[in-house]
């Protein structure tokens, strides 16, 4: 092994300078269904909470509450080390990052961008290798996606699926653990798999239930104590527990968009095909989620498809 003698190393070029450390604030940009009551748990947790939304309403009761708004992303992230973004896809994470306002325009420090949002397990792959490279790998990203609805969001009970290094992963948890159970799947891109995962559970899951009770009503059964009873034995579950009422009355105001569950399934299906796996039941699910979609039920619940399934004609 060589080694430097000291006049080699006294006429070693100089090392780069330094990143300005990482400032202790959390952002929270996407202040929704599900990032309010997000961000509105961090606060509790005590954490140094910085909000942006593009209708500064939005962050009204969170100020009220402690938190400190920022008119643009640039500006909250100049005080915030770790950014959640909780939005509906890529395109507009890319909105957010974009332009002189843009939550890029000036970084001259570490920062962790965690995805919350449910998007393409290899775009998001894709992103965080873009940041990097072009921040100077000062931008890392985790992908945290979530599930447990709006209910989960309120009570702080939410599942998060997280992907991304080690090291980042753990300077995003604070805020992750605020809201609920966060567990580090693997890799960038793991959080976003175990999403499509969740999502392919929850559609069959919602489509057998919806299936079930025009069935059941047709042949005369009380759908409330069909309900009622299965939730004691093995079909069970939470989708059984959260969406019953709905099924039940027959009312879907959308709490999670049905359309949604399009993409999702888009990302679940285009995941498979990298690891060559045959999807019968995912084929089957997106037909019924684009089919009710174009059917005008899109806005809905998802549960809607329980309107939509009435809506079919025997072949």
């Amino acid at each position: 092994m060589l080694h430097e003698t000291p006049e080699q190393a006294n006429n070693a070029a100089p090392s780069a300078t330094p990143a300005t450390p990482a400032p202790a604030g959390i952002g929270v940009i996407g202040l929704g269904t599900m990032g309010r009551p997000m961000a509105g748990h961090m606060l509790i947790a005590g954490l140094d909470v910085h909000v942006h939304a593009r209708r500064p309403a939005a962050t009204a009761t969170l100020v009220e509450a402690g938190a400190t708004a920022h008119p643009t992303p640039a500006a909250l992230a100049a005080r915030c080390g770790v950014v959640v973004l909780v939005v509906r896809d890529l395109p507009d994470v890319e909105a957010i990052l974009a332009g002189p306002d843009g939550l890029l325009a000036v970084v001259d420090h570490p920062l962790v961008l965690v995805i919350s949002s449910t998007v393409s397990p290899e775009g998001v792959r894709q992103l965080g290798e873009r940041l990097a490279t072009e921040t100077g790998d000062l931008v890392h990203v985790v992908d945290a996606p979530i599930s447990g609805g709006e209910r989960g969001a309120i009570a702080g009970t939410l599942a998060i699926m997280v992907g991304g290094r080690e090291q980042d992963v753990a300077l995003a948890q604070p805020a992750l653990r605020a809201c609920g159970n966060p567990v580090h799947l693997g890799p960038l891109g793991a959080g976003q798999v175990a999403k499509a995962c969740n999502q392919m559970i929850v559609a069959a899951t919602v489509a057998a239930l919806s299936e079930a009770s025009v069935v059941a009503e047709r042949a005369g059964l009380d759908v409330q104590a069909l309900f009622d009873l299965l939730g004691t034995g093995l079909a069970g579950s939470q989708v059984l527990e959260q969406k019953k009422h709905a099924l039940v009355t027959k009312e879907h105001p959308p709490s999670g968009p049905a359309r949604f569950m399009v993409k999702d399934l888009r990302f679940a299906t285009a995941e498979a095909r990298r690891g060559g796996t045959a999807t019968p039941l995912l084929d089957a699910l997106s037909a019924i989620f684009t089919g009710l979609t174009e059917a005008g039920f899109g806005d809905q619940d998802v549960a809607v498809a329980q309107k939509y399934i009435e809506s079919l004609a025997v072949r």
